[in-house]
């Protein structure tokens, strides 16, 4: 793990795992701010289909890399899902996957604290079209930034606090 990224605690993982379920086969899974690569790894191991990591920082892009490599090689012999890290700000990658037609079921965002990216992540998420009618988007997020109970067609569906770490989740309005 690089050195300066604020990784997702265990109880927090643990909490979105037993929330989206043990199984993930066939999700395509979406990692916004990577930073360790952790949330997504953790999506292959549990049987996703596809997973994209989105991360800027060129340390975590080549830890992530590192592990996606260690863990074919090593653990599963082979990971059987499709892996693309994407070395970009995550909000001009959500554009550009729009404009490849990437369409996820899972979206997991956990950006940096104190710039409300949170809430510039969702009003992207709902101007560029990545998700379907059953995708749902969490964000991690600082308990001092607050957001929107609705930003166009996301409506928050959970909201669990853990110490200063807030999970929000919204689903797709139909």
């Amino acid at each position: 793990m690089p050195k300066g990224i604020r990784p997702t605690p265990d109880v927090v993982r643990k909490a979105i795992f037993d929330f989206l379920g043990q199984d993930l086969t066939g999700v395509r899974f979406l990692e916004l701010f990577a930073g360790s690569g952790a949330m997504g790894l953790e999506a292959i191991s549990r049987g996703a289909l596809e997973v994209v990591f989105v991360e800027k920082e060129r340390l975590c892009v080549r830890a992530i890399q590192e592990n996606l490599t260690l863990l074919s090689s090593k653990t599963w012999k082979g990971l059987g899902a499709s892996c693309e890290v994407f070395a970009d700000d995550s909000l001009m990658a959500i554009k550009r996957l729009a404009r490849d037609c990437h369409k996820f079921d899972i979206i997991f965002a956990d950006p940096p604290y104190g710039h409300d990216l949170g809430k510039k992540t969702l009003k992207t998420l709902e101007t560029y079209d990545i998700v379907h009618p059953d995708s749902l988007v969490i964000i991690q997020h600082d308990k001092h930034e607050t957001l929107p109970d609705r930003q166009g067609r996301f409506l928050i569906s959970r909201q669990r606090h853990y110490g200063s770490t807030i999970l929000t989740s919204y689903g797709c309005q139909k």
